[in-house]
């Protein structure tokens, strides 16, 4: 409650009506300059919100040993700090673009894949969609589920709205997105001691932890070998026989399919952590006054090139004008979405450890995730925000944050194709 209490009352009054303006104008030039591919008509608004995520971090960092950059972060990952985030995201680097290249490769020696064939109606699609939200065991009565341009969770925890979009050429798009929403609006349902509905106690942890259990559902779960099994039949029901289903080898082959892409919201686990890494050192150098607006499609273009192979060109909005965060005034978001993954990645190497390999697999095959639930609930959704996200991750897997559950996930999946 504290740590409300200040971050309200940090920032000035007329700061706040003048970023509330500001970022109100800046969304609808982003949007025009992305679907115009003209990043000099972004350019000018661009450099606004720099100043004023600078001037942001200035007032947040008064009065504490923060920087500005590391105040901004703190909004959305509370008790991180830049050295800890630095020391994690080295790591990765120090092997993730080397395994994305021996994957690859791998992955070139197996059979081709045989893909689904389009257009799938959306009335399907959303059948198939509703049916899992069942699986994950989804309040309906306090939720539901609608269209969008853009999936997300939002509203109350008594009605907890998700959405989806739907792509009759990408039944997996839409399918994953559910199941992601669902993890976010399962947290939510299920966040904190119910008898304190409305106070800051039954808030999430932070973003991290929020995205960590959307992602526990959909990469730790849902992308599993054992869901497979689970799965091919249900395609088969809700979106007839197809040539794609007729394997759950072929299906696991579909929803592990790795490709480097341009857009970071279509990109696969193993090459998502790089498109957040890029962000990261570009709104830090952005913030920290080592990099200016005028330098982004270059630098951009620049780390794409030398993190995942790929070169935009002069497709900005392809590359730096595809992410709205920045014009949202949202610097210090995009770690989150990769500690994210970290911490999904850690909680189910414990479950493994606690329930056992054989039984973890047995939930999942079977579509019975009662007892995978029942271990979420008691680490991570029955305390709200009773601890900080270190003290929480000790508790909850007893150790904190490591990145090497991570890279034996990747690994484990990917490479030896155990999961």
């Amino acid at each position: 409650m504290k740590r409300l209490q200040q971050s309200e009352s940090l920032l000035p009054d007329d700061f706040v009506e003048r970023k509330s303006r500001l970022t109100t104008k800046a969304q609808v030039v982003w949007a025009q300059s992305r679907q115009a591919n003209t990043f000099a008509t972004y350019l000018p608004v661009l450099k606004e919100l720099v100043e004023v995520a600078r001037e942001e971090g200035r007032y947040r960092s008064v009065g504490s040993d923060l920087s500005i950059y590391e105040s901004l972060l703190d909004v959305f990952e509370p008790g991180m700090r830049l050295q800890d985030l630095d020391d994690l995201f080295r790591d990765v680097l120090t092997w993730l673009p080397a395994l994305l290249q021996e994957i690859l490769k791998k992955q070139a020696t197996l059979p081709p894949v045989v893909p689904v064939e389009t257009p799938v109606p959306q009335a399907k699609q959303q059948a198939l969609c509703e049916h899992f939200m069942k699986v994950w065991q989804f309040d309906l009565e306090a939720g539901r589920l609608d269209v969008s341009p853009h999936p997300f969770t939002g509203m109350t925890k008594e009605d907890v709205r998700i959405t989806t979009n739907y792509n009759v050429n990408n039944l997996e798009q839409s399918l994953y997105a559910v199941i992601h929403e669902t993890g976010h609006a399962k947290y939510e349902q299920n966040c904190g001691p119910r008898d304190f509905l409305g106070q800051p106690v039954c808030n999430a942890r932070s973003l991290g932890v929020h995205e960590s259990q959307s992602l526990f559902a959909e990469k730790q779960v849902a992308r599993s070998g054992a869901f497979m099994a689970f799965l091919t039949p249900l395609l088969r029901q809700y979106i007839g026989e197809q040539p794609a289903f007729a394997s759950e080898e072929n299906v696991k082959r579909l929803m592990q399919t790795v490709d480097p892409g341009f857009i970071r919201v279509n990109a696969d686990e193993v090459c998502y952590p790089l498109h957040i890494i890029l962000r990261y050192e570009m709104e830090r150098a952005l913030v920290e006054g080592t990099m200016e607006a005028e330098d982004v499609p270059r630098v951009w273009n620049e780390k794409m090139k030398q993190y995942l192979g790929l070169d935009p060109g002069d497709r900005d909005d392809l590359g730096c004008l595809q992410d709205i965060h920045w014009s949202g005034g949202a610097f210090g978001y995009f770690p989150t979405y990769t500690l994210g993954s970290m911490f999904a990645a850690q909680l189910m190497a414990t479950i493994r450890r606690e329930l056992g390999e054989a039984e973890v697999a047995r939930c999942i095959a079977a579509g019975e995730l009662a007892p995978i639930f029942a271990q979420q609930k008691a680490k991570i959704w029955d305390q709200g925000c009773l601890y900080e996200t270190e003290d929480l991750m000790r508790r909850a897997t007893g150790e904190k944050l490591n990145p090497k559950y991570f890279r034996e996930h990747l690994e484990r999946r990917y490479l030896r194709r155990e999961d």
